[in-house]
């Protein structure tokens, strides 16, 4: 622990530990139907500040969320980690770069560009990438999906055409969104697991902004993923018992 440092994580001696995998929910709206969800469950309703944080009736899996925007989302993974968290999957929407990519597809996070002012912080690199073996049993767990290079930015209203292609063109980046590479970059820091999986809420690369995410079709899906999310997170609770 860097003794400079002034502000350090920590858990209040009141605090419960929580179990030590489980699912942040960056999108409030994601974040306010998994929270319920599991509520309705029997879960156990803990406080986390600005976010939300229940636990699983039989204390195998915690949900957390929201945490939009990097420095949010890193605030609300310290607390996680220093509460007992240990592998976390955070999901999300996300803007498509690639013409390759549609509303309603779901893509897990690969490598991630910072755009955002958090992850300088956490690494001397602007490049940030996730847990590999928990990325691999995510996948295996969906059985769906394809893995993307992402850029988060702090700024989703000066994206222009011109930077999205440089991105594109430079690092291959298929993606964008608002937390991604500074939660790799905290996770690598802290040394815990983390991975993420997506759904694309919007089209970027078309002449015209397209967005996808007030549709019946991706309300229906992302509602799906939470629940498909929610059923196998207890299998990557013992990813290897790392």
């Amino acid at each position: 622990m860097n003794p400079d440092i002034i502000i350090h994580p920590s858990r209040a001696a009141r605090e419960k530990a929580i179990p030590s995998c489980g699912i942040l929910f960056v999108n409030p709206t994601e974040a306010r139907v998994a929270l319920q969800t599991l509520v309705d469950r029997g879960g156990e309703q803990r406080f986390l500040f600005h976010s939300g944080l229940v636990v699983s009736p039989d204390n195998d899996f915690f949900v957390a969320g929201p945490a939009l925007g990097a420095p949010m989302a890193a605030m609300v993974l310290e607390k996680l980690i220093v509460l007992g968290a240990e592998k976390v999957v955070m999901t999300g929407w996300c803007g498509a770069v690639s013409s390759d990519l549609r509303v309603g597809d779901t893509i897990f996070g690969g490598v991630g560009y910072s755009g955002e002012g958090t992850s300088q912080y956490y690494t001397g690199d602007d490049v940030s990438e996730p847990s590999s073996r928990l990325l691999a049993s995510l996948k295996a767990a969906l059985g769906m999906g394809v893995t993307k290079v992402f850029w988060s930015t702090d700024a989703p209203y000066r994206e222009s055409r011109k930077m999205l292609q440089a991105l594109a063109e430079r690092y291959k980046v298929s993606a964008v969104d608002m937390e991604y590479s500074a939660l790799c970059a905290v996770a690598a820091f802290r040394k815990i697991d983390f991975a993420a999986v997506f759904l694309v809420s919007d089209e970027l690369w078309k002449d015209e902004w397209r967005p996808g995410f007030t549709g019946k079709v991706f309300k229906r899906k992302s509602k799906a993923q939470i629940k498909q999310l929610m059923q196998h997170i207890v299998s990557l609770s013992i990813l290897d018992e790392v």
